[in-house]
């Protein structure tokens, strides 16, 4: 059986220049048990995969899933919902990311970002999406603004506006758009209860990474 993790762990080593043989000794076994691995004959034990996320610079998440998280695509995913709607409360942006990742993945097995989505009491969210806002933030590539009734809303500046979304293709770009439109005249709040209704949030613990799987249960004609 192929593991799904295979392909990520062989492309990871070849992007860092590393031979077989360098990562095979890097977790203390066998080139030929390092081989197997990469071609998905071979599980990986839980201390190989602590090694690996070490040595390849990835994180035990994004091995488990065979997902690399795309930080620059996940910003571009951002901007382009800020160039569809303008302006977005903070907590509603995180929820149009989740359902373009999640709805991606239900007809392509593969999100949009890679990134992985945690079980938070506002609905799923990108590990790093507040640190990826603050950044942008700090740029001058978004805007910030706190309304009257304390909710913070984001908009994108001249700056951000000059950014290429290429790392975005057409496909994405059109799921987007019925994401987009399926929700822009819902209320944040509606939004929040809607995702706490879907089963990968239901079925994780708190604070838990969310299961991509458990997406392709769901029905996406209320996704987009």
């Amino acid at each position: 059986m192929i593991t799904k993790y295979a392909k990520l762990i062989k492309d990871s080593r070849i992007k860092r220049g590393l031979s077989q043989l360098d990562l095979a000794s890097r977790l203390g076994i066998s080139r030929p048990s390092y081989i197997a691995i990469e071609q998905g004959k071979k599980d990986l034990t839980l201390g190989e995969f602590e090694k690996l996320s070490g040595v390849l610079a990835i994180s035990f998440e994004e091995i488990e899933s065979g997902e690399i998280q795309n930080y620059e695509k996940y910003k571009q995913m951002i901007l382009a919902f800020l160039r569809l709607d303008g302006n977005i409360t903070k907590t509603k942006l995180a929820k149009l990311l989740y359902f373009a990742d999640f709805a991606w993945f239900y007809t392509n097995l593969k999100s949009m970002s890679g990134m992985q989505y945690r079980k938070i009491q506002y609905g799923p969210v990108a590990d790093s999406y507040f640190r990826i806002i603050d950044e942008m933030f700090d740029r001058g590539e978004i805007d910030i603004k706190q309304t009257k009734d304390g909710a913070m809303l984001i908009s994108q500046t001249r700056s951000g506006a000059k950014i290429d979304l290429s790392e975005i293709n057409n496909g994405e770009q059109k799921l987007m758009k019925k994401i987009e439109k399926k929700w822009e005249s819902k209320k944040t709040s509606e939004i929040v209860d809607f995702t706490h209704k879907q089963l990968p949030y239901l079925y994780a613990q708190d604070n838990d990474i969310v299961s991509y799987g458990l997406f392709t249960q769901e029905n996406p004609d209320e996704i987009f």
